[in-house]
């Protein structure tokens, strides 16, 4: 039978009762005044009690002092083993920690704040792979062919019941109607100005965000770029951490957010562990025994009889 199953789950008399031991133990550990009345104890095994103080600490609701004595076997002195500040039932515990990557959200980042980009972001790729292949999702890829292929096979030919007045193509019309222009009214000179004043207050170059900010826009990969007149000198934000997330920017503003502007190295990989298999080492279970050595007994209290 191993000796887990043959553990007592009364507590010992003597380590029981030694209640002062425990007691003194505890305040020796902790701060003066702090170790309230006894709360219990409970037992760990054979010979081993662990006594429960309470904890009048600030800040520690519900904590309690553990103070855990023992005794050998056949011994009637009571030693310390060791004192612990745990928590109890109703402690008051600090929350799980979460990484600051999953505690991060939109609009988090401020002035002078430097947000890390990994070095495999998904959000980002090289502007030049060097690869003569297009992208998978480009219009001109192989893939995209054979998805357009499979669903003009799919349309029933013939003309529809209700379609719309599209303009002959070729001309005049047709091409204003691809270039985007077919609008009764546009901005004017005047519009645009008013509208890039109002941008370049919100997110330019004076701002304090762009003040403390390592790096311009223009140099950022999360700036997706405008067509039209206002494309030189803004672009949309479209890094969902950065305050100015789906806003028009201008070129000379930026944030910490700047995908350049800190790049997370990758953390090193520690060595897969070596295991020799082919080999056994042998481990004696007791030492060698000397010239002058006491003969051993098979039974540590029958040795302890012989000595009383």
């Amino acid at each position: 039978m191993s000796a887990a199953t043959t553990r007592s789950r009364t507590p010992d008399r003597l380590c029981a009762e030694a209640v002062d031991l425990a007691r003194g133990a505890a305040e020796e550990a902790a701060a003066p005044g702090v170790v309230g009345e006894h709360a219990g104890l409970v037992s760990e095994g054979d010979r081993v009690v662990t006594h429960f103080f309470e904890c009048k600490e600030p800040g520690y609701r519900g904590w309690r002092w553990a103070v855990t004595v023992a005794r050998a076997s056949r011994a009637k002195i009571v030693t310390l083993d060791e004192v612990v500040l745990l928590p109890g039932p109703d402690a008051l515990l600090a929350p799980e920690w979460v990484p600051w990557s999953e505690r991060l959200r939109p609009g988090d980042l401020g002035p002078g704040d430097l947000l890390p980009t990994d070095q495999e972001d998904l959000r980002l790729e090289p502007g030049y792979t060097g690869e003569e292949e297009p992208l998978p999702s480009s219009a001109v890829s192989h893939e995209m062919a054979e998805l357009a292929e499979a669903e003009d096979a799919d349309v029933t030919p013939g003309t529809p019941a209700a379609q719309p007045t599209v303009p002959t193509r070729g001309s005049i019309a047709a091409v204003a109607e691809e270039l985007g222009m077919r609008r009764a009214r546009v901005l004017s000179r005047y519009g645009l100005h008013v509208a890039a004043d109002r941008w370049e207050e919100s997110y330019g170059a004076r701002t304090a965000m762009a003040q403390a900010a390592p790096a311009t826009c223009l140099t950022c990969g999360f700036l997706n770029p405008i067509g039209g007149s206002l494309g030189q000198a803004f672009g949309v934000c479209a890094n969902e951490f950065s305050p100015a997330d789906g806003r028009v920017v201008s070129l000379a503003y930026g944030c910490g957010g700047h995908s350049e502007a800190a790049v997370m190295p990758k953390p090193p990989q520690p060595a897969a562990p070596v295991i020799d298999e082919t080999r056994v080492d042998p481990f004696p279970l007791r030492p060698a025994r000397g010239a002058g050595s006491v003969p051993e007994t098979g039974d540590d209290e029958t040795a302890e009889l012989g000595h009383s």
